[in-house]
Order: C-alpha cells, then structure tokens, then sequence
C-alpha cells in the first residue's frame, strides 16, 4: 500500500460502502472503487477495528469484490 494513503484517507472520509464484518462485530471495513489503482480497477478496503474507547486500522487492501456482512452505510 505504499502511496496509497491519499486513497485511504479518501476511503475513510467518503466510502461507497461500510459492511460489520460477519466474524468480529467491532471491526468495519470501508470500501471505495477506484478507476486506477496499482493493480487496475479495484475496491481499496479499509478495515478498522472500533471500540468504545478508540478506533484504528487493522489493515488495508484492494480487492474485485466487496465482502459480505451487515451494510452499516451505503452510498445513494
């Protein structure tokens, strides 16, 4: 993911789509798509672990599909 951060930050503050994770509920991963990216069209996800006293990411990826789980917010 090297420099990528621009893309991450975009993520965060304006995804497409936010999806709980089916197997952790306090982790949520956040979904952008991209036109061009290192690896051709893709989703850029950004997974962050919440809690009630802080949030922080665990990782970050493209990927081709979005994953399933519960749609916590979604783009109009």
């Amino acid at each position: 993911m090297l420099g990528q951060i621009d893309k991450i930050k975009e993520t965060l503050l304006n995804p497409d789509k936010v999806v709980r994770s089916k197997t952790d509920p306090e982790v949520e991963l956040f979904y952008r798509y991209y036109q061009s990216t290192p690896v051709t069209k893709k989703y850029l996800c950004v997974v962050v672990k919440v809690s009630w006293e802080e949030a922080f990411i665990i990782t970050a990826f493209f990927t081709d599909k979005i994953k399933r789980g519960e749609v916590l917010w979604e783009k109009e």
